[in-house]
């Protein structure tokens, strides 16, 4: 952006916008009003605003409601939004209107201007890229939408790596016995194997848990326009975005049964990020076990050596530290945090509508990707390489004293 601007206009008057940006009048009143963190929406969310304005545009056309060439220059718009190819454009922080309207008319605002450049056509954010709609469902419906996304295509595969990783290992360390250890003190012996495939079942649960919730997870609020009654709206338009929705990202989208629960509140939202939140647990439980096992070299338990991945100090030479491990346990800290947040942004939905809609929306997903990277991480660079320190092992079981 440069120091040149346009004048833009809305209900309100006129605003000046950088002459090179995309958005309008109500985007850089946001930009102006909410300036307090710096934190803009996810890319994903913003993507999937995309999808969904794409999908109303097309539907609105097929209804009748819509001219079918501004339809396709909205469509067309909105399928670069979601393709990541205007994020620059998308600058309303995180900490902004609860409904997250500000977010809703960037992306009408983005594709108008977009859609009226490649159409010669006026397009307007609100009669036509927004029609049928409100910020109060399109955002619930984002929220939604891109988080089952995020899980499916980043979160889900992670674990799975996770899991293979884990189940390798412990078949191949499956001869190896080892000390059993309760209140970190020694207890009977267990085999290596047993020990990693206590690890493995706990990601099985997480993914099994998961998978429960997104049942409700792909359950969208548009249609429910303003109140969840569905005023401004054609009574086929829902169910018909929803399926077009479902056919473009493959995924078991359904409409919502009940536009005022979906609305008003975020349940789901905080049922999700409660799996999340175990499944962070689960990971520190991992990520500390396994920085137990490596402690020493010689005061330590040293029965494992993960991968020496950086020098672990600048005033101690030769010293390697388990940092995987760490990153990831603090990565974990971070979702049980968000999932604080989620709780009390969940109770904020007064009346007809939650007004938290955007920090659900960052924390959720940052959540997904933090504990997405963090898996992919304990995977690779240290469950993958490890090796196991089969004398100490033997040495300290044979002198174990609860085997008298």
């Amino acid at each position: 952006m440069t120091d040149e601007t346009r004048i833009e206009s809305d209900s309100m008057g006129e605003v000046a916008v950088p002459a090179a940006a995309l958005y309008g009048a109500q985007t850089q009143r946001a930009v102006d009003n909410f300036p307090p963190s710096g934190m803009r929406m996810p890319p994903r969310f913003i993507h999937a605003l995309g999808l969904i304005k794409a999908a109303a545009a097309r539907i609105n056309a097929e209804l009748g409601l819509l001219d079918a060439e501004i339809a396709d220059a909205i469509n067309n718009a909105a399928n670069s939004v979601a393709a990541g190819e205007h994020d620059a454009h998308f600058p309303v922080d995180v900490f902004q209107t609860g409904s997250g309207t500000s977010s809703n008319m960037n992306a009408n605002e983005v594709i108008a201007r977009l859609a009226g450049l490649s159409s010669d056509t006026p397009v307007h954010p609100n009669d036509h890229v927004n029609m049928g709609q409100s910020s109060n469902d399109v955002v619930p419906t984002a929220i939604h939408l891109s988080a089952c996304l995020a899980v499916r295509e980043q979160l889900l595969p992670a674990l799975g790596e996770l899991r293979t990783a884990l189940r390798q290992r412990a078949d191949e360390l499956a001869d190896i016995v080892k000390s059993g250890r309760t209140h970190l003190m020694d207890a009977m012996p267990l085999r290596f194997d047993q020990e990693l495939g206590g690890w493995s079942s706990q990601i099985d649960d997480a993914i099994a848990r998961i998978h429960d919730s997104l049942a409700r997870m792909q359950r969208l609020a548009i249609g429910g326009t303003a109140v969840g009654t569905g005023v401004n709206a054609h009574p086929k338009f829902a169910h018909r975005v929803v399926a077009t929705l479902a056919d473009e990202t493959g995924l078991a989208l359904v409409c919502s049964d009940d536009y005022f629960r979906d609305l008003s509140s975020q349940d789901t939202a905080v049922e999700m990020s409660g799996q999340l939140n175990t499944l962070a647990v689960a990971l520190m439980k991992i990520a500390n076990d396994l920085r137990w096992m490596n402690s020493g070299p010689l005061a330590g338990l040293g029965e494992i050596r993960l991968p020496a991945l950086q020098p672990g100090s600048s005033i101690m030479p030769g010293k390697v530290n388990p940092v995987v491990p760490e990153a990831v346990a603090m990565a974990c800290a971070q979702v049980v945090g968000n999932h604080q947040t989620i709780t009390l942004a969940g109770q904020s939905g007064n009346f007809q509508l939650n007004v938290m809609l955007p920090l659900i929306a960052f924390n959720l997903l940052q959540s997904i990707a933090l504990l997405a990277n963090g898996a992919t991480l304990l995977a690779k660079r240290a469950v993958a390489g490890l090796e196991v320190d089969r004398e100490r092992v033997a040495l300290s079981l044979d002198r174990n004293p609860i085997l008298v």
